[in-house]
């Protein structure tokens, strides 16, 4: 139930993007707010890269999976979208708002926070970002296991309660997610 889940968003996010929610506006905000923010001064003025944000094992900084709403929201990481009318809600990262119709995170009223959406520029511990190559993700995850939908997954490694959910287009990565194993939040 899960893994249908999450891989039926992931698809509705890509269509989405597909018709053009407002995907000029997101990839230039989005692009601008990662350029500000990649870059460091030192104190020899020398300018020096910053990780980029890294998706897992347990979440996304200070979001992390398991949390009940009430304490994502404290974490200040997240703003709600969507409320859940007693089921799952919708939620998006600060950092990374999603367009209109869609959102980066779920948060479900029994399992806490159940998913998180990576966007454009957020990578795996083990490197992994949109763009990468299947070959790259291979060599990261070495007993990942492409499903009978054509997506690839894996338990997280160092967290055996979530997966990784990676969408695969001509040889690249062009979407993916991390949730819980257990997450009731997709059917």
């Amino acid at each position: 139930m899960g893994l249908m889940a999450i891989k039926w968003m992931i698809v509705t996010q890509n269509l989405y993007r597909r018709l053009g929610v407002k995907a000029g506006m997101m990839k230039t905000m989005i692009g601008a707010s990662l350029l500000a923010g990649s870059l460091l001064v030192s104190g020899a003025g020398a300018a020096v890269a910053q990780a980029q944000p890294t998706l897992g094992p347990y979440g996304y900084g200070g979001v992390k999976l398991g949390m009940t709403a009430k304490q994502a929201r404290a974490t200040g990481g997240v703003v709600q979208k969507m409320p859940g009318g007693g089921g799952c809600s919708g939620w998006d990262l600060k950092k990374f708002r999603t367009p209109k119709d869609s959102v980066g995170v779920y948060i479900s009223p029994r399992v806490g926070l159940a998913a998180i959406f990576a966007a454009k520029g957020m990578k795996t511990p083990q490197g992994i970002k949109i763009g990468s190559t299947l070959k790259q993700v291979k060599a990261a995850y070495p007993r990942i296991k492409k499903d009978f939908d054509g997506f690839y997954v894996i338990t997280v490694p160092g967290n055996k309660k979530a997966y990784y959910n990676f969408s695969v287009e001509r040889g690249k990565v062009t979407e993916y997610g991390i949730a819980l194993h257990k997450q009731d939040c997709f059917n």
